[in-house]
């Protein structure tokens, strides 16, 4: 566990930052991109979490914030430097544990009858948020895969999350008795 005595270090001044292995690349760089959009992601599931959400909600989001700080902290490491750090990372029981999850809500919620927008109650609105910052997460790895290796659940677990939180916010607004906002394609 790591052990932070000093929260400012003055190291970043000049635009960079530390890899996991003290290795120092621009905070724009594309790993550090993907990760801190991870973490904005993570961000924003507390904040609904905060608003206060269904108990199946409350219970169900504390791992995953915990998941994507495996995820987070994996994407910190260069690949090849990962292993012998032994980082924590997601792996298929993760994704697994994500299907069941939007299986066990999509029974009680029926079939999607049309396209919703973002909103309803609070904590519906704010999952729909995470939604979309999942999204933008998927898309920086895609990224990073592009010039560097990216283990395959990483990406398959942001895909499947962003599909939980849509089912989330949908099944926050059933728990609270709230009608899900449908989009109007005539207006």
């Amino acid at each position: 566990m790591p052990r932070l005595t000093k929260i400012y270090t003055k190291t970043g001044d000049d635009g960079t930052t530390a890899l996991g292995t003290k290795q120092r690349v621009p905070k724009d760089h594309p790993r550090v991109r993907a990760y801190g959009a991870v973490d904005e992601l993570n961000s924003f599931i507390g904040q609904a979490l905060a608003q206060g959400l269904c108990d199946k909600l409350s219970q169900a989001l504390p791992p995953i914030q915990n998941q994507l700080f495996h995820l987070g902290s994996d994407l910190s490491f260069p690949p090849d430097e990962a292993e012998e750090f032994k980082v924590p990372r997601i792996e298929q029981r993760h994704v697994d544990a994500l299907e069941t999850l939007i299986d066990e809500m999509n029974a009680e919620l029926g079939p999607l009858q049309n396209f919703i927008l973002p909103g309803g109650s609070l904590g519906a609105a704010t999952l729909q948020v995470a939604r979309a910052v999942c999204r933008r997460a998927e898309r920086r790895l895609v990224t990073l895969a592009r010039q560097d290796e990216v283990r395959s659940e990483s990406v398959t677990y942001l895909n499947r999350l962003s599909d939980a939180l849509f089912v989330m916010a949908r099944y926050e607004n059933l728990q609270r008795g709230i009608s899900e906002p449908l989009w109007d394609s005539r207006e």
